[in-house]
């Protein structure tokens, strides 16, 4: 097959702006070492959650938004007690249901809800833990890259919900986000500030580690771990379509940002040059957040 020109990529790079964000997902999950971050650190806290509790009890965990991402099968053999798959999104759904069915995976359910609108509200948060965990509470709780879609004045009342009324004595919450400031120009975070910065006058404002520092100092969490670390993971594609619909995922095109026609050819023009053609990894910088509840010793992550 003959080599795309250098306007053919470009036209295919803008075409591909309009795939389904499930489609930009796989892309970043099968050419990322993403997933084997989240895995890494995943591994650790219910490392923890086995040692603080018996070996005998059926732990129980509730995934908020992490859709059928590889996870699901290290969720899916540690919390034996019951797994609970929260998302809005119905593609990730279906695989999901479809993959229970054919798996025999009966201690794992499927809920479809916008996870933002339950658990910001108490009184939602507690008669959601009714209705469809029975009024259990669960050993661990995720949120996997996906306090994205919740504006930062929301994550206390969600996180503070989630802490009261779901999460058992002795459990975990894992949160996992993208940092919010880098001065490299490799990093998906300068890309993101760089462009929303120059075509809307914003940035991003999602700080996890300093509303981590937050959290310490807040009574709710007086007796709680709250850890975090940062992690750098690689992207690298194996053309440049697959790498341009990375990038408009990660610059939120276009659920958030409607960048016009002539903004996503510039950006389109400045991934080529920058990174397509000098065959140079998209870095994340990824930050890890792990509140330990009930833990006597210091936890892992």
């Amino acid at each position: 097959m003959p080599k795309a020109s250098y306007s053919q990529e470009i036209e295919r790079g803008l075409r591909v702006a309009e795939a389904n964000i499930y489609h930009e997902d796989k892309i970043w999950s099968r050419y990322s070492n993403d997933k084997v971050d989240i895995g890494e650190v995943l591994a650790s806290v219910i490392r923890t959650l086995h040692k603080a509790l018996p070996i005998t009890k059926p732990m129980k965990a509730l995934s908020i938004g992490s859709g059928a991402e590889p996870q699901f099968r290290i969720l899916e053999t540690a919390f034996r007690g019951g797994l609970h798959l929260l998302d809005m999104d119905d593609t990730s759904l279906d695989i999901l249901r479809e993959r229970i069915h054919r798996q025999a995976t009966d201690h794992a359910s499927v809920v479809r809800a916008d996870f933002k609108e339950i658990f910001r509200d108490a009184r939602k948060t507690r008669a959601f833990m009714e209705t469809e965990l029975a009024g259990g509470r669960v050993e661990l709780i995720t949120l996997h890259h996906s306090l994205y879609y919740a504006a930062e004045s929301d994550w206390l009342p969600i996180l503070a919900n989630l802490y009261k009324s779901a999460l058992a004595s002795t459990g975990a919450l894992h949160a996992v986000l993208m940092a919010n400031q880098s001065d490299d120009p490799a990093t998906t975070t300068w890309l993101y500030n760089h462009f929303v910065g120059k075509f809307f006058g914003a940035r991003n404002e999602q700080d996890l580690r300093a509303f981590a520092a937050s959290l310490k100092k807040r009574p709710l969490f007086r007796n709680a771990q709250v850890l975090v670390k940062t992690n750098r993971v690689r992207f690298r594609a194996p053309d440049f379509e697959k790498l341009m619909a990375v990038v408009w995922m990660i610059l939120l095109y276009p659920d958030v940002h409607p960048y016009s026609e002539k903004q996503r050819r510039e950006i389109t023009e400045f991934v080529h040059q920058r990174f397509w053609q000098k065959d140079q990894p998209l870095i994340q910088l990824q930050d890890h957040m792990v509140i330990y509840r009930g833990i006597p010793f210091k936890g892992l992550i």
